[in-house]
């Protein structure tokens, strides 16, 4: 008999969604979990993590937000062939300009420094985009280029959603995966060295 979970997360504030979504998940015996959130970060956060858990998902609209409904029997994607890295390298930037004094300045030595991140090599593992971060990986960001070549080199870029949300810019978004703060500690633990702007 399949075995359905229907979990409230309407009103609840990032990362819980996800949260309360893994823990149904972890207890196990779910065949089908519809999880109902109220914004559409949390609704792509809980879309992405039951993705990756193995459900086939559907959203749809439902009264106060949104209906995000997984059912399993989905085979996971079989990882693509990564070379192995000497060492994890995660990058998290909470700013849209490298220090302070002058805003012109340190938006061209943002985009300096993203435009020579690759000189990190294959270490380069994982780019985090948080705070006013995210506003680098929008449309009409000058920096969009530089980002795109990272993503296309096999760097996660990932973008945290409740910033999107804060500065209205989730439906701008054109380069990276939308995140939650689950993803981004977890990233922090497997990171063999962190690196962070701010």
């Amino acid at each position: 008999m399949t075995r359905e979970k229907l979990v409230d997360c309407r009103g609840l504030a990032c990362p819980n969604p996800v949260l309360r979504a893994k823990e149904v998940v972890e207890a196990g015996g779910v065949e089908a979990l519809t999880v109902l959130v109220d914004n559409p970060a949390a609704q792509e956060n809980v879309r992405r993590f039951l993705e990756r858990a193995g459900f086939e998902v559907q959203v749809s609209p439902a009264p106060g937000g949104f209906a995000v409904a997984g059912r399993r029997g989905v085979s996971l994607p079989e990882a693509a062939a990564v070379p192995e890295r000497e060492e994890k390298i995660l990058v998290l930037v909470g700013t849209d300009r490298l220090g302070r004094g002058d805003d012109e300045l340190g938006g061209k030595l943002m985009a300096n420094f993203l435009a020579t991140l690759p000189e990190m090599g294959d270490n380069l593992w994982t780019l985090v985009l948080v705070n006013a971060g995210v506003k680098l990986a929008v449309a009409g960001s000058p920096v969009l280029a530089s980002l795109s070549r990272l993503a296309t080199a096999g760097v996660q870029v990932l973008v945290c959603g409740t910033c999107l949300q804060h500065f209205g810019l989730l439906e701008q978004k054109a380069v990276g995966e939308t995140t939650n703060m689950l993803d981004i500690v977890t990233h922090l633990q497997m990171a063999d060295k962190v690196i962070t702007f701010s």
